[in-house]
């Protein structure tokens, strides 16, 4: 999917020293992961809720994501809310590692970048470290990393989350989805994505199953929380 740039000869000063950030390899790779980190920790549904005079960390779950921003903003609030929180996470594995002042194989750098998005998301260092459960931002990165397993994992979603009401149930069956749609699209279409790729979907999936332990314990007691469906909405008017 991807292929390593040519490596760029190191600049050299006035006084013969090679530039820095050229020198050191592993420098590019952290500096997109710290970039990734602090646009992925804008909190989207913070912003969205203090717009309209809603503090979101004090209705609902409490949680600061696209889940409890449908629940207490209202659908189109909230799925503009998870619009961003995606476009967060793809902008950060599939834009920011084409900055022409970092170097290294774009794979790794969109991958670095994709999971320093993931990890400002949840641990926002704008709210106190903290945010939401990293599903829109992870997917995001998937999206440019993996589109079509990813594509196929958002509209399972979709599917799971307005069919029950439950944005949680979309989200775990998303995130079980995905790692099937890429072993499917192998053996059947002959997709193959990098190695390391499909390490980070194995992570990322196992990671929003972690962030996901307290929906889980509520699905499973039958106490988790739902958010009004639009066309539940219309026959309440």
């Amino acid at each position: 999917m991807y292929t390593a740039r040519p490596a760029r000869v190191p600049r050299v000063g006035g006084k013969g020293e090679a530039c820095y950030h050229h020198a050191v390899p592993g420098v590019p790779y952290l500096l997109i992961a710290v970039l990734g980190y602090v646009l992925g920790g804008i909190p989207t549904a913070y912003i969205a809720g203090r717009l309209r005079g809603v503090d979101i960390r004090c209705h609902g779950s409490g949680n600061v994501g696209g889940t409890n921003a449908l629940r207490v903003l209202g659908w189109k609030v909230g799925i503009a809310v998870m619009a961003v929180d995606v476009a967060k996470g793809c902008v950060a594995a599939g834009v920011l590692p084409r900055l022409p002042f970092l170097e290294g194989t774009l794979v790794y750098l969109g991958l670095c970048g994709g999971l320093g998005a993931v990890a400002g998301h949840v641990y926002s260092p704008y709210l106190r470290f903290r945010g939401g459960k990293g599903v829109a931002s992870a997917a995001g990165v998937l999206l440019a990393l993996a589109p079509l397993p990813t594509a196929i994992a958002v509209g399972v979603f979709f599917l799971l989350a307005f069919g029950t009401g439950i944005v949680s149930v979309g989200s775990l069956g998303a995130a079980a989805a995905l790692p099937v749609a890429a072993f499917l699209l192998h053996l059947f279409a002959g997709i193959t994505l990098h190695p390391a790729v499909g390490v980070v979907i194995v992570g990322l999936v196992s990671f929003v199953i972690y962030t996901h332990r307290l929906n889980i314990r509520r699905l499973i007691s039958g106490t988790e929380n739902r958010f009004r469906r639009f066309w539940e909405r219309r026959a309440e008017e």
